[in-house]
Parts: C-alpha cells; structure tokens; sequence
C-alpha cells in the first residue's frame, strides 16, 4: 500500500513552503525515519523523514513552493 508525502505544517501560522533539497534519489529504497528532504519556511529549514519504509517516488521539484498537504511524493 502506498503512502503520500504530504507537505507538513510545521508551525501555527505556515501555509506554504519550499522544498530546498531532496536528500534522497528518486526511486531509492528508504526505511521510516530516515531524513527524505530539506523544507524551507518561516525563514527556517528543517529536515522530514520519511512516513514509511518502501520505495521513493519524487513528485515535487526542489526550489520549488507547495502548501500544507501538498502531496510531494509516495512511497510503495
């Protein structure tokens, strides 16, 4: 079963935020936990880790800027 990489909210007032980098290659295997990408928002950048343990589709470009709940990838 797949699982989405939603766009967290990381704080009370964020709505958007950028994807600095993808820390892992489209397609790579990851375990749950591990660091997935570098987010940029409120003039912060924190790293997400992985929701599940499978395979990585990448759907979201880094640089680029997505609101909360955006789905940036899925992991099967």
């Amino acid at each position: 079963m797949a699982t989405d990489i939603l766009l967290p909210k990381l704080g009370f007032s964020m709505t958007e935020a950028q994807i600095a980098e993808w820390l892992v290659e489209d397609g790579s295997h990851v375990n749950e936990g591990d660091p997935l990408y570098s987010l940029e928002a409120d003039k912060s950048t924190n790293e997400v880790e992985a929701p599940a343990t499978g395979t990585l589709t990448i759907l979201a470009d880094p640089g680029e800027t997505y609101e909360v709940g955006t789905v940036l990838g899925r992991i099967e």
